[in-house]
């Protein structure tokens, strides 16, 4: 249950900060959907600096990873988890499946929203 709770609160404050981006980004472009960009290419950073700092560091408990990995930036933004499970997939040799999680992603996820708006519509 703590580690639910603990997700829980991460993802909370982490779609208050990506509502925040929206707020401070939706003055500066009407073109390309800005508030998105930024919270995805922020949310990666984050993520790899969170991965990599309790990579070297083991000692610190899982909780925090839940809490900040897990919780606050799945909340903030998605894009930066498909990131880190794709450089996984780099990392490990598993090319072939990170190019197919990749394309398949990009491409069922922009037809299941065409599908949706179109079932809905």
């Amino acid at each position: 249950m703590k580690q639910i709770i603990l997700v829980g609160i991460g993802g909370g404050v982490g779609s208050i900060f990506r509502y925040l981006i929206k707020v401070l980004t939706a003055r500066f472009s009407d073109e390309i959907p800005l508030a998105t960009f930024t919270a995805n290419i922020i949310g990666c950073l984050l993520i790899g600096l969170l991965m990599g700092y309790f990579a070297k560091n083991e000692h610190i408990s899982p909780d925090w990873s839940l809490l900040l990995i897990t919780g606050f930036c799945g909340g903030f933004t998605t894009f930066s988890a498909f990131s880190a499970e794709n450089l996984n997939l780099l990392q490990t040799g598993n090319y072939l499946t990170a190019l197919t999680y990749i394309l398949g992603s990009l491409l069922l996820g922009i037809l299941a929203v065409f599908l949706g708006y179109m079932i809905a519509k």
